[in-house]
C-alpha cells in the first residue's frame, strides 16, 4: 500500500469516526477507536510506540512517544482538542524528523468538524527511518 493510500485510509476513518461520535470523548478513545477501524482495514498499527532519540552516536532509548505508527510509514497524532494548536503541528513535525519518516497525521477529534481538525504533514527529512 503506498503512502497516499495509507493516509486516505486515515483521514477516512477520522471522518467517519467523528461523523458518529463526534467531538466530546477523550483523546484515548479516539486512539483505540482509530486503531479498531485501520486495523480492519488490513492496516498495521502500532500504539503508543516508543522511539529512540540518536545525537552524536548516541542512542536514548524510549525518548519520546507517538501515537500510533501506521504501516510502519506514517506518524498519526491523536489529540482531542477545542482548538488546534501550533504546539501540535510543531510536535509532529519534530516526531518526523526524529523518526525519519516523510509523512503524519494531525487528528484533532475535539474540533466541530474533522475537516477543522485534520492536518497532514509532510517532511523534506528521511535520514534515520525506522524498521
Amino acid at each position: 500500500m503506498d503512502i497516499n493510500d495509507i493516509t486516505k485510509a486515515i483521514i477516512d476513518a477520522s471522518i467517519n469516526l467523528h461523523k458518529k461520535f463526534g467531538p466530546g470523548l477523550l483523546e484515548s478513545i479516539y486512539e483505540k477507536l482509530l486503531v479498531i477501524e485501520l486495523r480492519s482495514k488490513g492496516l498495521l498499527v502500532e500504539e503508543q510506540k516508543w522511539l529512540p532519540l540518536i545525537h552524536k552516536g548516541i542512542k536514548y532509548d524510549n525518548a519520546y512517544r507517538i501515537d500510533l505508527l501506521v504501516n510502519n510509514q506514517v506518524i498519526v497524532e491523536v489529540k482531542s482538542a477545542k482548538a488546534m494548536e501550533p504546539i501540535f503541528t510543531n510536535q509532529l513535525r519534530s516526531y518526523l524528523v526524529l523518526s525519519g519518516l516523510n509523512v503524519g497525521i494531525l487528528a484533532n477529534f475535539g474540533m466541530s468538524t474533522m475537516k477543522e481538525g485534520l492536518k497532514r504533514i509532510a517532511n523534506n527529512f528521511n535520514n534515520n527511518p525506522i524498521h
